[in-house]
C-alpha cells in the first residue's frame, strides 16, 4: 500500500424494539444518533490499492436494480462473491451459471468484475450437486462456483429454503471439502426464543464448535460476524476458519438503530449490537490478521420495504463501501493495514490470486477529500435509500487502469 502525507427479510425488527429501555451507555462524542461512533484520524491524504474484494454481496435479480448494483460494484472492486438467496433461490449448478450471465448482462460484460458464485444450501443439497458445481475441480474461472452458503432457514432474507438441519449436511459439506468449495455461514439461530442480540453467540456453540471439531480441511467463513465472542471464537479457531466483516458493523452500533427512534435503513441481520463489540470487530478488522477480511453485505432494499410496518433487512454500502472502510480505518489509526483487510486476506483464504498480481494495472485511489452522498438512488422511479444518504463521506474513490 502507497500512503502519501502531501495532500467512516424479516419481520424481527419488531421484536428488537424492547431493547431501547436496556441501553446504558452513551453514544460516543456525539449528540447526532446517526454519526459513526469513532472520531480521530491518521492525517494520511491518499491511499492507492489494488483492486479490492468484496467476498459477500447481494447483486439480486432486478433489471434495474442489478444494474444500479454494479454500476456500485465496478466503480470499487475487482471481486465479488455474489449471494444466492434469490426468490428462488439458486440451489443448482445450473442455476448459478444462468445467474451468473444474468449479472454480465447488467452491465458486468467487460470482465471489470471477477464473479464469485456461490450455491445456496438446503435440506437435500447431495454431495452430487456440489460434484455438479465443480466436476473437474475448482475452477479459476470467473463466473465459477467457489462456495455454498448456509442459511439457517427463517434466520434472513429469503431464507425460508434453508437448513434446519446442518449435521444432516455433514455428508455435503465433506463433497465440499474434498472439491475445496467453501463454506459461507450466516452465523445465527433463528429461534424465536433466543433473543435477537443473542443468536449468533447460540449459533456458535451449537454450529461452530461442533464443525470445528468435525472438519479441519474444509475453507469455513462465518460472515457478517458482530459480537466481541465471535472474534474471539474466530480467533482462536482452527486455521480452516476465518470471518467477514460489514462497514456498518465496523462504524455503527445498535443506538444508531433504535437510540431516539427507529432508524429502520440501520436494520440489517446481524444486527448492530453494543459499543462494546463494535470496538471488538474494528480492533479486529485492523488488527492484520489474515481470518479477517472485507465482505460488505450490501443489501439493497426499495425504500418502501424498508419503511413499512415489517421492514426488511439489510443495509445499502455498494455505493461507499470502500471509502467507509477507509474511514474506519483511518479513525482506528490503522490504514497500513487496509490493504490486508480489503485486498488479501479473502482471496488467501479462498485460495483466489490476489488482484494485485491477476490484474496488476488496475488499482483504486483514495484521496482525503469529503465527498456527498445521494439522498435517493432511483429505481424504475422509486426510491433506495442508502447508508449517509444525504450526508458526506470522508474519503473519494477512482478506479484507474485498463
Amino acid at each position: 500500500v502507497y500512503i502519501s502525507t502531501s495532500s467512516t427479510s424479516s419481520c424481527n425488527l419488531a421484536g428488537a424494539i424492547n431493547i431501547l429501555l436496556v441501553f446504558s451507555y452513551r453514544h460516543q462524542g456525539t449528540e447526532n444518533m446517526c454519526t459513526p461512533c469513532i472520531a480521530q484520524d491518521s492525517g494520511m491524504n491518499e491511499i492507492v490499492l489494488p483492486l479490492p474484494d468484496d467476498f459477500h454481496n447481494h447483486f439480486r435479480d432486478d433489471p434495474s436494480l442489478t444494474s444500479l448494483v454494479a454500476g456500485h460494484v465496478k466503480q470499487r472492486f475487482g471481486r465479488c462473491l455474489a449471494m444466492p438467496n434469490l426468490a428462488p433461490p439458486v440451489t443448482t449448478a445450473a442455476a448459478a451459471h444462468s445467474y451468473h450471465q444474468r449479472l454480465l448482462s447488467s452491465g458486468l460484460e467487460d470482465g471489470s468484475v471477477d464473479l464469485v458464485m456461490t450455491l445456496y444450501l438446503t435440506d437435500t443439497t447431495t454431495p452430487k450437486d456440489i460434484v455438479e458445481c465443480c466436476p473437474d475441480g475448482i475452477s479459476v474461472k470467473s463466473g465459477a462456483i467457489r462456495a455454498a452458503k448456509l442459511y439457517p432457514a427463517g434466520a434472513t432474507t429469503n431464507s425460508a429454503h434453508g437448513v434446519k438441519n446442518v449435521a444432516g449436511l455433514y455428508p455435503t459439506f465433506r463433497a465440499m471439502e474434498e472439491t475445496g468449495m467453501v463454506l459461507c455461514i450466516h452465523s445465527e439461530v433463528p429461534d424465536s426464543d433466543v433473543d435477537i442480540f443473542d443468536r449468533e453467540a447460540v449459533f456458535i456453540e451449537r454450529i461452530m464448535v461442533p464443525l470445528a471439531k468435525e472438519f479441519t480441511k474444509l475453507k469455513i467463513v462465518m460472515e457478517h460476524i458482530s459480537t466481541e465472542g465471535a472474534v474471539k471464537w474466530v480467533s482462536k479457531a482452527p486455521p480452516n476458519f476465518a470471518a467477514s466483516i460489514t462497514v456498518h458493523h465496523l462504524l455503527y452500533n445498535r443506538n444508531s438503530l433504535l437510540a431516539g427512534g427507529i432508524r429502520p435503513h440501520f436494520y440489517c441481520l446481524p444486527i448492530l449490537k453494543r459499543e462494546t463489540h463494535r470496538v471488538a470487530l474494528l480492533k479486529a478488522a485492523t488488527s492484520g490478521d489474515p481470518r479477517f477480511f472485507a465482505g460488505t453485505d450490501s443489501a439493497p432494499h426499495l425504500a418502501f420495504r424498508k419503511e413499512t410496518e415489517c421492514g426488511c433487512a439489510g443495509v445499502y454500502t455498494a455505493h461507499i463501501a470502500v471509502e467507509l472502510y477507509a474511514e474506519a480505518f483511518d479513525q482506528a489509526g490503522a490504514l497500513d493495514k487496509l490493504k490486508g483487510f480489503l485486498c488479501e486476506h479473502g482471496a488467501d483464504h479462498y485460495g483466489m490470486e490476489r488482484n494485485e498480481t491477476r490484474c496488476p494495472d488496475e488499482r483504486v485511489v483514495l484521496k482525503r477529500s469529503r465527498v456527498g452522498v445521494p439522498k435517493v438512488f432511483n429505481v424504475d422511479g422509486l426510491p433506495l435509500k442508502p447508508l449517509r444518504a444525504g450526508e458526506e463521506v470522508a474519503w473519494s474513490l477512482v478506479r484507474e487502469g485498463p
